[in-house]
């Protein structure tokens, strides 16, 4: 029960203090460009139980909040003071990591004998093995191409490196040295935050911060339910796609999300099941898992800024992913690229929301992080060079009541840019061109934020490049209320050269001096009518760059002659158009695919899947799908009713059983 509000304020901001504190320790100290300038790591402090009762909110990773962590303390049978714990394998650690990049480090916090709290800290390796540098590629279809697997071993036993476990992740990585520094950094990060936490068991005594814990937990809980409270009653459906799984078909994410009083409950039923891709999420089917409830916590968090930022915020979330489904695969799916699943999931649940709360909530951003990484051997000193030249990713949608972020979507706002100084200094690269992209925000009373455009020459031979996580290269970011879709992304090679080709999605690609690779990545969705839109605003865009003339009459109406809007014939043009203010504009490809591809045909087709054996579900899928549009090409309709007829028959004509 929560008794002394003014102790807990302090505490919080204590507590806050320590985990940023961890965070800059990292930064701070960390070797790969992916931690010390994109900051995706992430330093925690967590209850005895496992809940995360401290994270950072400006350092580092910090939607982390639901980390099921209580499977890891488990494996471990005796913990003793000056034990370290190192792990990355998402299946024995019970949904805490995510993919195998992601190298954890936990500590225990002892007083007077008995655990307190643990320390808990992550760095995305830029490397620990596998098929290609860099350990993700979109096209891995089990976890042993995606490099080394560590269950929850002890690096540290009582304060005594295990110099074995340091060797076997070292020697499986291309880049042993940047993975000890950033392993030290870590290191240096848990120590602080155990400097901290006796610190304040000194301060208070070990009751009260014992205490202190459970009410932050519990507070954050009760004003999260406060929220919920105001959500109005019901269940509401929404499902999105990553464009190209296996055999080109795109991997629906279906979720009903269901409001009772206080309490939300998220039912994937519907979701694909499980690919032989890389995209799989490995939830466990933990409750409130934190690759489930990003969208939900920054809804909190932005209604109410005095949210404690912990994991009571999703102890009323419940949900389900079906067994074998892409969001809670059985073992040993393929699971690196997870992070383009998990930010479409965060779009999911934005439109199932947006649904309950239309005002309140924005259109859809760009839905990718787009990881561009390159491996080479540097001809100027021969050494062999793994690295990130950049996080890709785009502008953030259009809010109820303000244009969307320019070049950063909310989704991955965690993600930093790297200086193309920083880039070329490392890596033998050259980065030409790196700003906005004009012509991509979708249209609307507030725009969409611009999308990314980056080109990047190489000076190195045979240099490979990897880029996960491409999305909306096909189905647009989807616009609110009449506003407009967000541009789709582009890769092309030697742009603007007679060997110009468009990339499509990028797995991996040999480069050689004297190419380029250019990114155009995508706008966010429109919010509301563009013809709404001040006409002053639109002219502005086209003054930045940002806006063609072309696309300022088309989309919004305004007629611009000489940097200057001619108010007549906009007048004249605004009066002739008209917007049908739709709930959501989904843009050409998707709804060309929905002619076909209803919501009920997707729900045929997986509740069909679902007699046959797990093996035999991602191939009779595509097979199913492309028997479907070839009957429907020759002119023979299919009904919903008709898919098993049609899956039964593919499995018999192939022998299979």
């Amino acid at each position: 029960m929560i008794t002394d509000k003014v102790f807990l304020e302090i505490f919080n901001n204590r507590i806050q203090a320590a985990v940023e504190e961890m965070a800059n320790v990292v930064l701070r100290t960390g070797f790969t460009a992916f931690v010390k300038e994109t900051g995706d790591f992430g330093t925690y402090l967590l209850s005895p139980e496992g809940e995360t009762f401290g994270s950072p909110l400006d350092t580092g990773y910090n939607l982390s909040l639901g980390i099921p962590a209580a499977t890891t303390i488990r494996a471990i049978d005796h913990w003793q003071d000056g034990d370290m714990v190192i792990c990355n394998d998402p299946y024995t650690t019970g949904g805490m990591v995510t993919h195998l990049p992601d190298i954890h480090l936990i500590k225990p916090y002892f007083h007077d004998g008995r655990i307190i709290a643990f320390g808990l800290c992550f760095v995305h390796s830029s490397d620990v093995g596998g098929k290609v540098p860099g350990s993700v590629s979109p096209s891995a279809y089990d976890i042993h191409m995606e490099g080394i697997r560590i269950a929850p071993v002890k690096l540290y036993e009582a304060g005594q490196l295990n110099e074995q476990v340091l060797r076997l992740l070292l020697d499986n990585s291309r880049i042993p040295e940047q993975n000890l520094g950033d392993l030290k950094a870590l290191m240096a990060a848990l120590n602080r935050g155990e400097q901290r936490l006796k610190e304040l068991i000194v301060r208070y005594g070990a009751q009260q911060v014992e205490q202190g814990i459970e009410n932050l937990l519990e507070y954050a809980e009760l004003k999260a339910r406060t929220i919920i409270q105001d959500i109005p009653d019901g269940s509401y459906d929404f499902w999105d796609y990553l464009e190209k799984g296996p055999g080109g078909y795109p991997i629906r994410l279906r979720c009903r999300m269901t409001i009772t009083g206080t309490d939300i409950h998220l039912d994937f039923s519907g979701t694909d099941p499980q690919v032989r891709a890389s995209f799989n999420i490995p939830t466990h089917n933990q409750q409130g898992h934190y690759m489930l409830v990003p969208a939900l916590i920054r809804y909190f968090r932005t209604l109410d800024p005095t949210i404690p930022w912990n994991s009571g915020m999703v102890r009323m979330v419940s949900n389900y992913a079906p067994p074998a489904s892409v969001l809670n695969p059985e073992p040993l799916a393929a699971v690196g690229a997870r992070a383009a699943t998990f930010i479409r999931v965060m779009d999911v649940i934005t439109g199932a929301l947006s649904q309950a709360q239309s005002s309140k909530v924005p259109a859809a951003g760009a839905g990718q992080a787009c990881i561009v990484m390159m491996a080479m051997t540097d001809a100027s000193d021969g050494k062999r060079k793994v690295g990130v030249i950049q996080p890709v990713c785009g502008g953030s949608g259009a809010r109820p009541m303000k244009d969307g972020i320019d070049g950063m979507d909310f989704a991955v706002g965690h993600l930093r840019n790297i200086p193309a100084e920083t880039v070329e200094a490392e890596m033998p690269v050259l980065i030409e061109r790196y700003g906005l992209r004009a012509d991509s925000a979708g249209a609307g009373k507030f725009r969409g934020g611009s999308g990314i455009d980056l080109r990047v020459r190489i000076l190195s031979p045979d240099t490979v490049m990897t880029a996960r996580n491409m999305e909306r290269m096909e189905f647009q970011p989807w616009g609110r209320l009449g506003g407009g879709v967000g541009e789709h992304g582009e890769a092309i090679l030697n742009e603007g050269r007679a060997d110009e080709r468009n990339l499509g999605r990028i797995d991996e690609l040999l480069l050689q001096p004297g190419d380029t690779v250019t990114f155009l990545s995508q706008g966010g969705g429109g919010y509301g009518s563009p013809y709404e839109r001040d006409p002053a605003l639109v002219l502005n865009d086209v003054q930045k760059g940002l806006l063609s003339v072309e696309q300022a009459r088309e989309c919004y109406g305004v007629v611009i002659n000489a940097n200057t809007i001619d108010e007549v014939f906009t007048r004249l043009l605004r009066g002739g158009l008209h917007n049908n203010g739709e709930a959501f504009s989904f843009g050409e490809a998707r709804s060309e695919f929905e002619i076909l591809w209803t919501d009920e045909m997707q729900l045929a087709v997986n509740a069909a899947l679902s007699s046959y054996p797990l093996a035999l579900r991602d191939y009779l899928k595509r097979q199913t799908m492309a028997e479907a549009e070839r009957r429907v090409a020759s002119g023979h309709p299919v009904s919903p009713s008709a898919v098993p007829g049609i899956m039964e028959e593919l499995r018999g004509g192939i022998g299979l059983r």
